[in-house]
């Protein structure tokens, strides 16, 4: 959630910045007029509860006989004329009556522009940093780096889920059979290199890059993917349980970025890190037609995911820390890969700067997404009320990141094609022998 204070003090920066994003800048308009609304009317109901209180303690005090009764009284007489004492009690409650129902009307009218304001307010995406380059789409990410040499081969490479399938390491069909498209059964060498793999990664960012690993819930209910953004914007994009109103996480990000939900940090606790390997379920809504085959884009599927909490300050260093601790995954392995930031068009909704992480896919002959590495600002910790105070005992929002460390379907994806040799043999990579019992290629 935006800073409602940045908002209102730069309007038009807010527009411009949003625009790049496909937001009407007169939803942005609509939002400053119900913010004044908003406001205006607390104002209102605050005075009119004021004048109550005061009234409240003259009826007190209005005994006929005493010093403020008979002043009362005087007023009332010269509002009304020459009325009997007991009155002006009377007089008194009948606008304390009329009070009350003002304060009742305005706080009625209140909260109807509150709700239409906090609706705005949460579909409004995160404003991007001023380098994210503009554009509508993915046409317009910028390339940043390479690294590792592209492999070539002197016969024609085949796709990952033809190698698994005649390995017999992985069965589509199956798959298919049991729970419908997009999911696979792993089996022998191919579970066992699924291990490997987030095995590696989960003890390289903890034993190397300074994580704490967690097995999180994978189960989160609707405030926790609010905090992260996830709802009500994305309610579409995943599975919940409609008995419990319970939801299967797309991602570990949630669970991790929740951890500290509603609570107040010191500051020595920043920064910290997370790692968790979970499994990750996505319906994959609208994107029918688009990977069909393969581990690329499945229903549920395997991704070890970092996540760091740190003062605002040093987010943007931290990004690029989180987004090497990624890249040092990829080197490791020996996958060539590129690194990419994205258009503000193609940034993720509560995202200021992503990375994404992309490896090379020989029987494509392209570089695919493998990680997306993402500083928030504080615009989870806004939603999820995560804080810290500061030395000077003033209290303000953590600035959270998050990170694919990696997608683990699409790293073993990665290897097959990478590794994979004339007689349909595959090659283990060095870091993942030891993983794999010994075992130097998969027959």
């Amino acid at each position: 959630m935006l800073n409602p204070k940045f908002v209102r003090n730069n309007p038009e920066l807010v527009k411009t910045k949003l625009q790049t994003r496909k937001v009407d800048p007169a939803e942005v308009d609509e939002y400053l007029q119900l913010d004044q609304q908003n406001r205006d009317a607390i104002t209102k109901v605050e005075g009119l509860k004021k004048q109550k209180n005061q009234l409240t303690e003259q009826i007190g005090q209005s005994d006929p006989q005493s010093e403020a009764g008979q002043a009362l009284i005087q007023q009332v007489k010269q509002l009304n004329g020459d009325i009997k004492s007991t009155e002006a009690g009377q007089a008194l409650i009948q606008q304390v009556k009329q009070l009350n129902g003002d304060i009742k009307s305005t706080e009625a009218a209140q909260t109807e522009v509150n709700d239409r304001l906090h609706y705005l307010a949460i579909r409004f995406p995160n404003l991007p940093a001023d380098d994210v380059p503009v554009g509508p789409d993915e046409d317009s990410n910028v390339e940043m780096r390479k690294h590792g040499d592209i492999p070539t081969f002197d016969f024609k490479p085949k796709a990952h889920w033809e190698l698994g399938e005649s390995l017999g390491i992985l069965d589509f069909d199956r798959a298919a059979k049991v729970a419908g498209a997009r999911f696979v059964y792993y089996k022998d060498a191919g579970a066992l290199l699924e291990r490997a793999v987030y095995s590696f990664m989960l003890d390289l960012h903890t034993q190397k890059q300074g994580y704490h690993e967690i097995i999180p819930p994978y189960l989160v209910n609707a405030q926790t993917m609010y905090g992260t953004g996830q709802f009500p914007k994305f309610k579409e994009d995943v599975y919940t349980v409609e008995s419990s109103g319970m939801t299967l996480i797309p991602t570990a990000e949630v669970p991790l970025t929740n951890y500290y939900a509603n609570e107040i940090l010191s500051e020595d606790q920043l920064p910290t890190y997370f790692t968790a390997m979970t499994p990750c379920y996505r319906s994959e809504a609208g994107s029918a037609g688009r990977d069909t085959r393969g581990l690329i884009r499945m229903h549920q599927f395997h991704k070890v995911e970092m996540v760091k909490y740190c003062k605002p300050e040093n987010s943007y260093d931290e990004l690029e820390k989180l987004t090497d601790n990624a890249e040092e995954v990829l080197r490791e392995l020996g996958l060539a890969y590129h690194v990419i930031k994205l258009s503000t068009g193609d940034t993720g909704f509560s995202s200021a700067k992503t990375y994404d992480v992309e490896v090379w896919m020989p029987e494509q002959g392209i570089y695919r997404e493998i990680s997306s590495c993402s500083n928030c600002l504080d615009f989870q910790a806004r939603r999820a009320m995560i804080r810290y105070r500061k030395a000077d005992g003033t209290v303000d929002y953590v600035h959270t990141l998050n990170g694919s460390g990696l997608a683990v379907g699409r790293t073993v994806a990665a290897i097959l094609e990478n590794y994979q040799q004339a007689d349909g043999t595959v090659k283990i990579p060095k870091v993942l022998q030891p993983y794999m019992h010994g075992m130097t290629e998969i027959k």
